[in-house]
């Protein structure tokens, strides 16, 4: 467990990565979440929130960057509390808690891997949910396995999210009121 960062002086830069996985449940009917969008036509990913892997990549690197941990400190898949949870919201909740400790994120990079569905058409709304809770320009990609492994099976859907976060800008401000 790391411990939380000292606060960010002017200047300061910190960079977080994430990474998440999910298998596709055989819940019929379960919404397949990524960036906050529902993309129809497929099965959803198994998990106790929503499931959104490519939201949980960031909100893991955006602890990271912060020093906080991980997503399963904060919010972890034995409470209650998070079953069903819109993972977009926890990412909203762990921005503010970088914010606290006086970081800003500056932009994202993420990728999601997977064989199917197809997401290109659907990339530029994740950017824009994902940038919306964090604040900043999020970038999102889509590549495929190739075949290879668990992923390139279709057995699921990976996704790894780098953030860079500026400090001394400002503390206890959330990344939508900038």
């Amino acid at each position: 467990m790391s411990a939380p960062a000292a606060g960010a002086g002017p200047g300061a830069v910190r960079i977080g990565q994430g990474f998440d996985i999910h298998p596709f449940s055989a819940v019929p009917g379960r919404t397949l979440v990524l960036g906050g969008v529902g993309i129809p036509g497929g099965p959803g990913l198994q998990g106790h929130s929503d499931a959104d892997a490519l939201a949980h990549a960031l909100t893991d690197a955006v602890l990271g960057a912060a020093g906080l941990g991980d997503i399963g400190r904060h919010f972890p898949d034995t409470d209650p509390a998070y079953a069903g949870v819109d993972s977009i919201d926890l990412l909203r909740r762990a921005v503010a808690m970088a914010h606290d400790q006086g970081f800003a994120a500056l932009h994202a990079d993420c990728t999601v891997i997977c064989e199917r569905p197809r997401l290109a058409e659907h990339l530029p709304a994740m950017a824009a949910n994902l940038g919306g809770a964090l604040g900043a320009p999020v970038n999102v990609k889509a590549t495929r396995a190739e075949g290879l492994g668990a992923l390139g099976r279709a057995e699921g859907i990976a996704a790894m999210a780098v953030v860079l976060f500026g400090g001394g800008l400002g503390t206890g401000t959330t990344g939508t009121d900038r």
